[in-house]
């Protein structure tokens, strides 16, 4: 387990970063495994306007984007589907939504935040990189192909492969790190909101903080934290 024991105070913005004693004591990262949405790309824009539209024209309620963003813990598109239609989707409606969701990354463009092109390539020199994320597959391939990332990574969870256990459980990050042949023990989860801590914690893996995530507030539940995608590799000793 990963346990905070000191904190490091940053003299640009007087903010106290928590920061674990593994970052020391602890074998070499061997793995840095991220969410994607809010973490590696902002779709704050392209992925609420994608379930408005799709859940209003199947004859759901209208929605509007922070209820949609409030949704994303219930885990994927079909369970945040079913949630506000109240009912079960059809294979042919997820698709719709997936359609939906290309036609709005190719409107209104996805792009990875600063930093992030620049983070990888300097982790990718140390460690295995993945994805873990509570969105679908599908969402996967048009938002990281949007975005260009999809080939940064040799692994890629979406928490359909894990239903029902979706985030906090650790089911989807111990998956990817069987995939990627890293024990938890010696990979990093890099998350924009309290669940991704946790569900890090529940792995048994280094809970990340990414303060640029649009959906992070409260840093508290995480052992290290990165102000900028480029502290990845200091923050994670991975230079």
């Amino acid at each position: 387990m990963w346990i905070p024991l000191w904190t490091i105070v940053d003299s640009a913005s007087d903010m106290v970063r928590p920061v674990s004693s593994a970052t020391m004591d602890a074998p070499p990262l061997e793995a840095v495994v991220f969410d994607m949405d809010g973490t590696l790309i902002d779709s704050s824009r392209v992925v609420p306007a994608a379930f408005i539209a799709t859940i209003e024209e199947l004859g759901g309620p209208a929605l509007d984007r922070d209820e949609v963003i409030a949704s994303y813990v219930l885990g994927p598109p079909a369970t945040i589907m079913e949630h506000f239609l109240g009912r079960p989707v059809e294979p042919s409606e997820i698709d719709g939504y997936h359609a939906r969701l290309r036609a709005e990354a190719e409107r209104g463009g996805v792009q990875p935040y600063r930093g992030i092109p620049e983070a990888l390539e300097a982790l990718a020199r140390f460690a295995a990189l993945g994805v873990f994320t509570n969105a679908d597959l599908g969402n996967v391939d048009v938002l990281l192909g949007a975005a260009g990332l999809r080939d940064r990574f040799a692994v890629v969870v979406g928490a359909d492969e894990v239903a029902p256990n979706f985030k906090p459980a650790p089911d989807g990050l111990l998956l990817a790190c069987e995939r990627l042949r890293v024990p938890a023990a010696r990979t990093s989860y890099v998350g924009d909101s309290p669940q991704d801590g946790e569900t890090a914690h529940h792995a048994g893996a280094l809970a990340v903080a990414a303060r640029w995530g649009h959906l992070m507030e409260d840093v508290g539940g995480f052992d290290v934290v990165a102000d900028r995608p480029t502290d990845l590799p200091t923050v994670l000793r991975l230079t």
